[in-house]
């Protein structure tokens, strides 16, 4: 057995710290999965269908779309806000997808059920989001305006300014997102329901040609609106190659397959390899490709293998490599806003390759060493259990989960009373004393993981330091797939 050696001993520290922090407790992974697909619920935008579970939930948003003649009411508020973001939300949907995709046998027909009506709140959405050719609506909702009040999504009286691309103002990232999400979903409603998943593929078919065609970031063309929010820091060749990639493993098409080759290094297939988000895209596309790589059925695309070699090599402590920091008990750390995303993303790459590499029986080669599958799933089990209490305040970070949680955390509709308790209009600065105060959330956002912790591990627990204290929906799609896995398999 070839391990890695020189890696070894920090990562054998890494993965039993929970041991040294926290008496190792065993986790209740299914009731973590539940509720992580539940909270996608707390996020909906729109009419609320009968069998809505958090009831403290009301329709919202009911116009939205309407200033622009168009329907674009449901999908999701991307975190603790009332705007609906497309790029976000695409992602997440893509995320959402290929987590049943790979893992929807883990989650058994309750949860895979429920996970599944997770992606078409989002689909539905994002159908009407594309209906019109050649334009894509991208955002509902003035962020400044939104982010001035502190109200219910059930009182919202903000501006509901909608946003799009087309051909004079292009958004290649969000669109080439918008097709993977729907070339993703058209995957897992195949056999679920065939026609619903052939509108899908055509859609994203669709999308995809658009956003090819009509090149350019689409904080360029709608910097006002989506700056600093959701700004594409990155560029949209990597959202290009991501969707191509998706649409290739939709359709089986060649076309997809032979823009991949044509154009890996044209829009930088290799760049950035550490990365992995709703803004970046390099280490997905690598992982996603190399999978066929695996199989033997892509030789000509090695390349791709290479790139998500070298990626997970970054990821693992002790290696020379090595581009991501620890906490002390643990915890990836990227820096900048709600290090949770980095950490449930990276994790679920890290454990979609090891079953990769388990099946084909490979290894990954590091600098002359070898990282065996079993220390990639064990080091994103690691994550997990952190996220669900090992960790040094022995708290866990999903809302709802475990005998300490997040109270305060950073959310609208959570922080206000709902219409139950308080029917009465709740107006944008009246919401804040509700933001101020040091009492409990009335509402439990169940199944929310939040921001996390800073690099010290430590946890304000306050709603003013949103990057600690936010949800957001790009954190649970991920996630999903990891809890169904370890729910099924344990460690």
């Amino acid at each position: 057995m070839n391990l890695l050696r020189l890696a070894l001993p920090t990562l054998v520290v890494l993965l039993l710290l929970s041991s040294s922090v926290n008496a190792a407790r065993r986790h209740d992974y299914g009731d973590a999965l539940r509720k992580s697909i539940l909270f996608f619920e707390g996020q909906r935008s729109g009419k609320l269908p009968p069998d809505q579970r958090l009831k403290w939930r009301r329709d919202s948003a009911l116009r939205d779309g309407s200033t622009a003649g168009v329907d674009l009411t449901g999908g999701y508020y991307d975190a603790g806000d009332n705007v609906k973001f497309g790029f976000p939300m695409a992602f997440t949907t893509t995320m959402l997808s290929w987590s049943i995709i790979d893992f929807g046998k883990n989650m058994g027909g309750v949860e895979a059920n429920n996970a599944v009506a997770a992606v078409r709140w989002a689909t539905d959405y994002l159908l009407k989001a594309t209906a019109v050719p050649g334009t894509v609506f991208v955002q509902v909702g003035d962020a400044l305006s939104d982010h001035g009040c502190w109200e219910r999504p059930e009182d919202m009286d903000t501006l509901r300014t909608v946003y799009k691309i087309d051909q004079n103002h292009p958004g290649s990232d969000v669109a080439g997102e918008t097709a993977a999400a729907l070339a993703a979903a058209s995957i897992v409603f195949r056999s679920r329901d065939p026609l619903y998943s052939a509108l899908l593929l055509s859609r994203a078919i669709s999308v995809f040609e658009f956003a090819d065609k009509h090149r350019g970031p689409y904080s360029s063309s709608l910097r006002k609106a989506v700056c600093p929010f959701y700004c594409d820091f990155n560029g949209y060749q990597d959202e290009l190659l991501w969707g191509a990639a998706w649409l290739h493993k939709a359709s089986r098409r060649r076309e997809y397959r032979e823009y991949i080759v044509k154009n890996e290094v044209v829009l930088h297939a290799g760049d950035t390899i550490n990365e992995f988000g709703w803004d970046n895209k390099h280490a997905g596309i690598n992982v996603l490709i190399s999978k066929e790589v695996l199989m033997g059925k892509a030789d000509y695309l090695k390349s791709f293998k290479n790139n998500a070699d070298s990626f997970i090599c970054s990821l693992l402590p002790g290696v020379s490599n090595s581009q991501v920091q620890y906490s002390p008990g643990g915890l990836i750390f990227k820096t900048g806003g709600s290090n949770m995303q980095h950490v449930t993303s990276l994790s679920f790459l890290l454990l979609a390759y090891s079953n990769y590499l388990s099946h084909a029986n490979k290894v990954v080669p590091c600098g002359g060493k070898s990282a065996t599958s079993t220390q990639l799933r064990l080091l994103a089990k690691r994550q997990v259990d952190y996220i669900l209490g090992d960790n040094p305040l022995r708290m866990s970070y999903m809302v709802g989960y475990g005998p300490r949680y997040p109270m305060r955390i950073h959310h609208r509709g959570s922080s206000l009373p709902s219409i139950t308790a308080h029917p009465a209009l709740i107006q944008c600065k009246e919401g804040t004393r509700f933001y101020l105060s040091p009492n409990p959330n009335p509402n439990v956002l169940v199944g929310a993981v939040v921001g996390g912790p800073n690099r010290s591990d430590a946890f304000p627990d306050s709603r003013p330091f949103f990057q600690e204290s936010e949800p957001t929906t790009y954190i649970n799609a991920p996630l999903v797939g990891l809890l169904a896995y370890f729910w099924a398999h344990g460690a």
